[in-house]
């Protein structure tokens, strides 16, 4: 078996969201730690697409952007076909880089506004030293905008004569500009209307398919992961609680939330099977609860879920973190 090009190891990310000193003194608090990602472990295999979903809250922005280099893990690894992603400058790093590119989730902020498209494309390229000449960049970032169901005369506009559809269309080129092997998609489709998000939807698995390659694809709407991804990974509360092929998760899910997350999509078939009414909410994450953080909703929690958090077992569809499982 091939190696896979992503390999993430007992990812962990902490945020000290304590107040200022002062304050703590005053008020006699102590510090205060958010543990946005806790112990996270997953592969991603070259071609393939892993969806991570959850609510809001979770940890996938944050998975996404350590998987970058964008933000620094607390602890754990990130391999990018066997070579650590840090957040350097090296020779080495820079090289890395160019293999790996994001999609960030509203093309309203993640574009330059006062740069003209030819400009925000071709910056990776020059950034990441993949072509020196300007007459051959011209003519890649034409190529590049062709690729994404544009015209390739549009590059001498700003980012306000577009629409929403096409600006992410624009940082689509600008991701594929440096070639790469393995993009992160931060929820691409969120902030377009539906029917623009099937067009952009289906522009990226033609891409995949055509220039082989592989996604982290991070969403909250189901109907979406379904349409993209080979296998899922369900996150709650930093954590992952599931993690399995695509076609099985939505038939047979194993974690009773990954059952409630698919209770809460609208039966448009009105097939009629039966679904659990969600209770409660997210607890602060500052402060979880002790062993399974999922046990306050869980219609199936016993004494041993609120002392003994439970560990990854394998499924026959993948794994779950449950004791019942």
């Amino acid at each position: 078996m091939t190696s896979p090009l992503i390999k993430v190891d007992h990812l962990t990310r902490v945020f000290d969201v304590s107040k200022p000193w002062l304050n703590r003194v005053i008020e006699r608090e102590s510090k205060q730690y958010l543990r946005a990602v806790d112990d996270v472990s997953f592969e991603i295999n070259k071609g393939e697409t892993l969806a991570l979903v959850g609510e809001s809250g979770s940890g996938k922005s944050t998975i996404a952007k350590m998987l970058v280099g964008l933000l620094k893990p607390t602890s754990g690894s990130v391999l990018f076909d066997g070579h650590p992603i840090r957040m350097d400058t090296s020779k080495d790093m820079q090289q890395l880089r160019k293999r790996f590119q994001m999609i960030f989730q509203s093309p309203y902020a993640s574009l330059n506004p006062r740069w003209k498209v030819t400009d925000i494309i071709a910056e990776p390229m020059i950034v990441l030293d993949v072509e020196k000449d300007r007459i051959q960049i011209k003519k890649r970032v034409e190529k590049l905008l062709e690729l994404v169901g544009l015209s390739g005369k549009e590059g001498n506009k700003f980012p306000h004569e577009f629409s929403g559809g096409q600006r992410q269309r624009i940082a689509i080129a600008r991701a594929l500009s440096a070639n790469p092997e393995f993009i992160v998609c931060d929820e691409p489709t969120s902030a377009l209307d539906v029917s623009v998000q099937a067009q952009i939807l289906n522009l990226m698995r033609d891409l995949q398919d055509e220039l082989g390659l592989t996604y982290l694809f991070i969403s909250h709407d189901l109907s979406v992961v379904r349409h993209m991804a080979n296998r899922v990974g369900v996150l709650y509360l930093g954590a992952l609680e599931e993690v399995a092929d695509s076609e099985a998760l939505f038939k047979t899910p194993k974690h009773p939330y990954t059952r409630m997350l698919l209770d809460a999509v609208p039966d448009l078939e009105m097939t009629g099977r039966k679904r659990k009414e969600i209770t409660g909410e997210i607890p602060n994450p500052i402060n979880p609860p002790s062993g399974c953080t999922f046990h306050p909703r869980c219609p199936y929690a016993e004494k041993r879920c609120k002392i003994e958090k439970p560990k990854l077992l394998e499924t026959d569809s993948g794994a779950a973190a449950c004791h019942f499982v």
